[in-house]
């Protein structure tokens, strides 16, 4: 197998896996259960990111060859798991810094000194 192709393929599991152990509930709740079970001794399936670094451990043992390439590709997979999950995670709208008035012409008001509905000069 080319070893871009099993890289890519390996970073997609990794996303996969740990995306299913961290967020996902599973058949009758199963990943749900498991996260309970281990969250006694450790909390790394509360994080996407802790349990990316652990699930790529295994797949960069299976696709690399060499004690260097192993150490690099496990944390190459870990961080591109990490990028597929940035733009695939739901995300808020961005908050507003400042509101919009409601009024156009408020701005307006001020500046030449008139009142505005609220009294205020």
């Amino acid at each position: 197998m080319d070893r871009g192709y099993a890289f890519i393929l390996g970073a997609l599991a990794v996303w996969r896996i740990s995306y299913a152990l961290t967020e996902e509930q599973g058949p009758a709740r199963l990943l749900a259960r498991l996260r309970a079970a281990v969250a006694r001794w450790t909390a790394v399936l509360d994080c996407f990111y802790c349990a990316s670094v652990w699930i790529a451990l295994p797949v960069s043992l299976a696709i690399a060859t060499t004690p260097g390439e192993r150490a690099l590709t496990w944390l190459a997979l870990s961080g591109a798991a990490c990028l597929f999950h940035r733009w695939t995670e739901r995300r808020e709208p961005p908050a507003l810094y400042w509101e919009e008035p409601e009024d156009d012409n408020v701005l307006r008001q001020r500046a030449s000194g008139t009142r505005t509905a609220a009294g205020t000069r």
